[in-house]
Order: structure tokens, then sequence, then C-alpha cells
């Protein structure tokens, strides 16, 4: 009896240390909080988006060509040529023709790899260029920091699919499907965004505009020439004004024969 007390004695304070279980008081509260460790987990996935300095250079590399040519017909098959060669293509083809001059402008995609090629042959025939410009735009880090965050939100968007399946009524189910379909946004934004920077990237994109100038004269290179074209512009001058005249010679002689008549009849009217 004394050994059956001692047993109680020491076995009391555990028994009474065992409370009633809360998991049923725990399970209707359990998606909010998994739903809240989503969230959580897709901010830190967001943070984690930093750019990795072993990723390769993402390169938007583009150029701008304008020059004077005398045959646009040769200049554009030449131009051709180079494209073809360089497995390139012409995007926009485009053509004007204003007071004194013909004007051609293209719009061609040209691989990264073959840029500098591409550019140098369409250089080498060019002997003066009113304007050439050359960038190159560094954009790894952005591309780098859409990838990551793109595929955060692809595993933020599996995980609410996931949620989804465990949900218990029609509310829940709206409130899950209303977050999936604004990820599903940012998704599509992000994988646009992506897309674009990587055709840009592979693709690069050189603009050549060359025109050919309808005057006769010739180009000026200096203050002298232009002053003996001016003359010469004169003298042309006179001659169209003499050829004018030539085609209108019945008028000017039925104008001499009025004046002379008109003469003669004032000089009688004035004779008493």
């Amino acid at each position: 009896m004394k050994l059956l007390s001692y047993v109680l004695v020491l076995f009391f304070p555990l028994m009474c240390s065992k409370g009633p279980s809360n998991e049923n008081s725990t399970a209707d509260y359990a998606e909010p909080e998994v739903m809240h460790s989503v969230e959580k987990m897709a901010t830190v996935d967001d943070a984690m988006a930093v750019p990795s300095e072993a990723s390769p250079q993402k390169i938007i590399k583009t150029s701008f060509l304008r020059f004077e040519t005398r045959d646009l017909d040769k200049t554009y098959l030449d131009i051709k040529h180079v494209v073809q060669a360089n497995k390139g293509f012409i995007q926009d083809d485009n053509s004007n023709n204003s007071f004194n001059r013909v004007t051609r402008r293209l719009v061609i995609r040209i691989p990264t790899t073959h840029f500098q090629e591409a550019l140098d042959a369409v250089s080498q025939n060019v002997s003066y260029f009113d304007e050439k410009r050359i960038s190159a735009k560094d954009v790894t880090e952005e591309f780098i920091d859409l990838e990551a965050r793109l595929k955060a939100k692809k595993q933020l968007e599996n995980r609410y699919l996931e949620l989804l399946d465990k949900a218990k009524n029609v509310k829940e189910m709206l409130e899950i499907e209303r977050e999936l379909s604004t990820i599903r946004e940012e998704i599509e934004a992000k994988q646009g965004r992506l897309n674009y920077l990587q055709n840009q990237v592979s693709l690069s994109t050189l603009e050549i505009e060359f025109y050919k100038l309808t005057s006769e004269a010739p180009i000026a290179k200096s203050y002298g020439t232009k002053m003996w074209n001016a003359i010469k512009s004169g003298f042309n001058g006179i001659s169209l004004f003499f050829l004018g005249i030539l085609h209108i010679w019945p008028f000017i002689i039925i104008l001499i024969i009025g004046i002379f008549f008109l003469r003669k009849w004032i000089n009688k009217s004035k004779s008493p």
C-alpha cells in the first residue's frame, strides 16, 4: 500500500501536465496561415532575385548610318548582298522623294555575332558619312532579374494551385483564383519583356539612310564652286527665258501689230 502511494506521487504530475489536444481548434485556421506563408515566401523569392556575376553579358547593339550616293539602286543591291552574307534580313524598307532628293531608309536585323562584320562591309563603300552612330546597351542585370522574378512567380503560382486543391468552400476558391489571376498577369508581362530583350540581344538593329540629290549641279565642295554653279544657273535661267519667248512668238507679233495701229490711230486723232 505504501508502495502504491509512492507510484501515484511520481506519476500524478505527469498525468496533470497533459492537456486537451488543440488540433481540431486550429484546423479551421490552417488555410489562412498557409496563404500567409505563401505570400511571405513570395516576398522572399523576389528579394532573392539578384543578378549573378558569372552570367554572360547581354548587350543590345544598334547603329545608324546616313550618307549620300550617286546610284540608289546599286547601293541598295550592295547593302542587300551584305545582309544576306551575314544571315540578316531587311525588316523595313521606306523610300521618300522630296524637292531635290530621293531618300531610301532601311531597317536591318543582323545576328549580333555578325554585327561588326556587316557594319564594316557597308562602311567600306562610303567615303563620307553625314551621320554615323553606334551604341551598345548592357541589359544583363535587367535580364537576370527578370528571369529570377519570373521563376519566383511561377513557383508562387504552383503553391496557389496546391492551395486551390485544398480549398474547403467557394469563398476560399474565389480568393485563391483572384490571386492566381494577378500572378498570371505578372508572369505574362515579365515573360513578354524577357522575350523582347532576348530578341534585341540576339539580333542587332542597323538603320541605314542613303539619298541622291536630283539637282544637275554637282555637289559644292567650296565657296568658289558654289559661285560658279550660281553663274551657270543664271545662264540657264536666261536660256529658259528666251526659249519661253520663242514659244509665244505669235502673240508677240499680234501685240506689235496692235501697238502699231494704236499709235497710228492716236496720231491721226491728234492731227487737225
